[in-house]
């Protein structure tokens, strides 16, 4: 489990899936069905800043 900012508020996410680019990374929380983009830090961390409805639109966000 690791903490999460989203807009400005930070919240734990329960991720169900995260794939990482380079600093990047896209995850699918359990029991949501939108993707949120945001940045993956080296100690596991995540900030996310967008949220998208579907896995194909928020791989065309990166």
């Amino acid at each position: 489990m690791k903490w999460v900012a989203f807009d400005g508020v930070d919240e734990v996410l329960h991720p169900e899936i995260v794939l990482g680019f380079h600093g990047l990374c896209l995850v699918k929380p359990v029991h949501d069905d939108d993707w949120y983009m945001g940045s993956l830090y080296e100690d596991g961390s995540i900030e996310c800043w967008t949220a998208y409805d579907d896995l194909c639109e928020a791989l065309r966000g990166l």
